[in-house]
């Protein structure tokens, strides 16, 4: 006897192929432009990404000879113009105007093989010729009462900053007004009378340039596009015996001062 015919299971195939192109038609459009790509890569995350990362752009900062000149901002003063040359072969030499003398005398600090100098420059207040002090070997640590201390962001400050070993709390910071890079907030996380380093904001480019510094001693920015760096460094005088210049300003001559302007009519009054 023949089987009898089921007129519904004829209807069952059409009817499942039907559905899923129905619900494929009722459902809305793929977008067509993807999402935008970031405009910077992301920072490491973790506990220790700043403190690693910084660790890398110090090191390369190491391995970068240059000369850059940073705008040095300190409170209540004009502007100064720092330049910074790291030469080719390892030696350095860091000039500051207003680096001495309570800001009166401009000198150049440098460290080559045969030492570490500091050189004082003619200006309006001292017009003798540039003369060189030896201050001992070239990884002598300055006495503070010789130390301006804008060269130790690009000098030993960076063994600090590469040596994790250091107790240092780092994290990501916001740049300083016209500083460009990436930067970090560094602390010292032990008490020391003597820290490793001045806390504050560290800025870098990746290829290890120091874009900003703003620790204790004012703002250094990045003034112009770093230029290549020379064979070595050169003192910008003779290196001669005789004391350094030290950071104090040197005492008023009472001779000099305004009670005794030679100038002053009031002096000379009742002098036949």
């Amino acid at each position: 006897m023949p089987a009898a015919h089921h007129p519904t299971r004829r209807l069952t195939v059409p009817l499942a192929l039907a559905v899923p192109a129905l619900l494929a038609a009722c459902s809305p459009d793929p977008p067509t432009d993807p999402a935008p790509p970031p405009t910077a890569a992301p920072r490491p995350a973790g506990p220790d990404a700043a403190r690693d990362e910084l660790a890398a752009v110090a090191a390369a900062a190491q391995d970068r000879h240059l000369v850059a000149r940073y705008t040095l901002r300190v409170d209540g003063a004009a502007d100064r113009l720092i330049v910074f040359t790291s030469a080719n072969d390892g030696s350095w030499r860091v000039d500051v105007p207003g680096g001495a003398l309570g800001g009166t005398a401009d000198i150049t600090l440098a460290a080559t093989a045969d030492g570490l100098f500091q050189c004082g420059l003619p200006s309006a207040t001292r017009p003798e010729p540039a003369t060189c002090v030896r201050l001992g070997e070239r990884d002598d640590t300055l006495p503070r009462r010789l130390d301006p201390r804008v060269q130790h962001p690009f000098t030993d400050w960076l063994d600090v900053l590469t040596d994790r070993r250091a107790p240092l709390s780092v994290s990501p910071a916001m740049a300083p007004a016209e500083a460009t890079g990436d930067c970090y907030s560094v602390e010292t996380t032990a008490a020391s009378i003597n820290p490793p380093l001045d806390v504050g904001i560290y800025c870098f480019d990746a290829d290890g340039t120091s874009t900003a510094v703003r620790a204790a001693f004012g703002t250094l920015t990045l003034a112009a596009p770093p230029e290549p760096a020379p064979d070595t460094v050169h003192l910008p005088g003779p290196v001669v015996e005789g004391e350094p210049l030290g950071m104090e300003a040197p005492p008023v001559d009472p001779s000099t001062s305004a009670d005794t302007d030679p100038t002053d009519p009031d002096l000379y009054a009742g002098t036949p």
